[in-house]
């Protein structure tokens, strides 16, 4: 079965973006550049609500090549976009979960839920975010998009990994805990 991450960079205080959707408090280095080319490489599919879709397709809008097929496939959830014509990208209308569900028995590799709110919160919920991934900068943003949002319960995670990164950053790797065990 194919595992679903999610995560990211985040402040100490646990949010994705600033309440105005900046980032501009992340740190770049060698060290996440070297953790970001090792997670893709395992990667083959990402998942998207439509806001973070909407910001990942305006900063893509500055790229210049835009017309060849991503090695990534991406599914876009959404109920209120109408259509999309991003190579590569699908747009998916129906339930999520069930789709989810039905994607992780497929032939693939490792599956990326990228940004945050409300598809986060329901996969969390259902049960199919199998690890979770954070770069926790040394900030505190007082307000913004939060990472985790109330999932109805209780979830258990196992450390996987925990180290300090550059720019005073750590990164902790978890397994999500789908029996409730430690």
């Amino acid at each position: 079965m194919r595992l679903v991450t999610y995560g990211g960079a985040i402040s100490l205080d646990g949010f994705l973006a600033a309440a105005d959707g900046s980032i501009d408090w992340l740190h770049f280095s060698k060290d996440v550049q070297e953790v970001v080319t090792n997670y893709w490489k395992n990667v083959d599919t990402i998942l998207m609500g439509r806001k973070t879709y909407e910001v990942s397709l305006a900063q893509n809008q500055k790229e210049s090549d835009q017309t060849k097929e991503p090695a990534i496939r991406t599914y876009v959830f959404s109920r209120t976009i109408a259509a999309i014509e991003t190579p590569g990208a699908e747009l998916v209308s129906s339930d999520a979960i069930e789709f989810i569900r039905d994607l992780k028995q497929r032939q693939g590799n490792e599956i990326c839920l990228m940004g945050g709110g409300e598809l986060a919160q329901s996969l969390f919920a259902a049960g199919l975010i199998d690890q979770v991934g954070l770069n926790i900068h040394p900030v505190l943003l007082g307000s913004g998009i939060p990472v985790f949002r109330d999932s109805g319960h209780r979830l258990r995670l196992k450390l996987m990994e925990c180290r300090t990164i550059d720019g005073g950053c750590i990164l902790a790797n978890y397994t999500v805990l789908h029996d409730g065990s430690l």
